[in-house]
């Protein structure tokens, strides 16, 4: 009798974790013995493999997606880090179906994801830098353009890029920011302001027929650095034409081809280009400068829409510089995220 009270009391008693530890290796073993001896496992979730495998060709393959019906291939790039959302279900699909063969397929397009994004996963912001720069498309509809400039110069930035300007908002970003630098030209839609020296400021014609795009040379306390800032054409989505950007495309390849003749060495390009780094309809411009998110930032630095991010669109580009730090700034009455860099002007150090 005494023993099997002893047995008893060992059943019901214990501490609650060791509890919860025998009912959760309960419920596994459970789980594990629908899958132990059931050949079933290998012929259940062929559709979910199937479609895992499809997942993987697609991230592998993107650039192979044709633009030529509804620019399909730049549409799929734009979003195409969100695609990694599936797996998870994908994985959640395979277990229900107690699929091994589903289990084995989800693998590969983890793989896939992980290779293209995991780096972005990681936190690569560095310290020191000599120079701060920021840029913003501070949306022309904005109902509170002081309140936006003020917003961004307090981000400590040294050289500022607004884009999406209006005639009637000039004068207010001006005012507000005046006493922040010193420097600044607008040219069209798009205006940069600067604590140093600029000089050589023109328009840069983007195939527009109107300026939605410039260039200026300021002089840093580390030498000179060629800006650009550029407003690239919105890209819309539309039930009969598809993904339309057209005119975007053609503004990017004359946007790259002018900073491809800039006979400056160190140069930063500012803006709005309405497309990620994935897109390869800007390959005239992400082919020779490097995206400072990508190199220095923590995560994936997504500007819009500012009340949902969804895709980075606003860049800050750099050539014969060294990103150091990059981030997004808080929301502001526009409906991007300002976004913002550290740069090292002594690339030989």
């Amino acid at each position: 009798m005494a023993q099997q009270a002893y047995v008893t009391e060992t059943d019901n008693g214990g501490s609650g974790p060791e509890r919860r530890g025998d009912r959760f290796r309960r419920l596994f073993n459970r789980f594990l013995s629908g899958w132990r001896g059931d050949r079933r496992i290998w012929r259940r979730g062929i559709v979910v493999a199937a479609v895992a495998v499809l997942l993987a060709l697609v991230m592998v393959l993107h650039a192979r997606i044709p633009n030529r019906v509804g620019n399909l291939g730049s549409l799929t790039e734009t979003f195409l880090p969100w695609l990694g959302l599936l797996i998870p279900l994908l994985l959640v699909l395979a277990l229900v179906r107690r699929s091994a063969t589903a289990l084995i397929a989800v693998l590969i397009p983890s793989f896939v994801w992980l290779n293209l994004f995991g780096g972005l996963l990681t936190d690569k912001t560095g310290t020191g830098g000599d120079l701060t720069v920021a840029t913003h498309n501070v949306n022309a509809d904005n109902t509170d353009p002081s309140g936006t400039a003020r917003d961004v110069a307090a981000s400590g930035a040294d050289v500022l890029a607004l884009e999406e300007l209006t005639a009637t908002a000039v004068p207010v970003y001006e005012k507000a920011l005046a006493s922040t630098y010193k420097y600044h030209s607008v040219q069209g839609t798009v205006g940069l302001w600067s604590k140093y020296p600029m000089s050589d400021v023109r328009a840069v014609d983007i195939k527009l027929g109107w300026t939605r795009a410039m260039r200026a040379t300021v002089t840093t306390p580390e030498g000179r650095v060629a800006f650009y800032v550029a407003h690239l054409p919105s890209v819309r989505v539309k039930l009969e034409a598809g993904f339309t950007a057209r005119q975007r495309d053609k503004s990017a390849d004359a946007l790259g081809e002018a900073i491809a003749d800039e006979p400056l060495k160190r140069k930063v390009l500012l803006g709005d280009l309405n497309g990620t780094m994935n897109d390869r309809s800007l390959n005239g411009v992400t082919s020779q400068m490097r995206s400072t998110q990508g190199a220095a930032g923590d995560g994936f630095g997504f500007s819009w829409p500012a009340s949902f991010p969804m895709a980075r669109i606003d860049q800050i580009m750099v050539q014969g510089i060294e990103p150091v730090s990059s981030w997004t700034l808080p929301a502001t009455g526009s409906d991007h995220l300002p976004v913002a860099a550290r740069v090292n002007l002594d690339t030989t150090s």
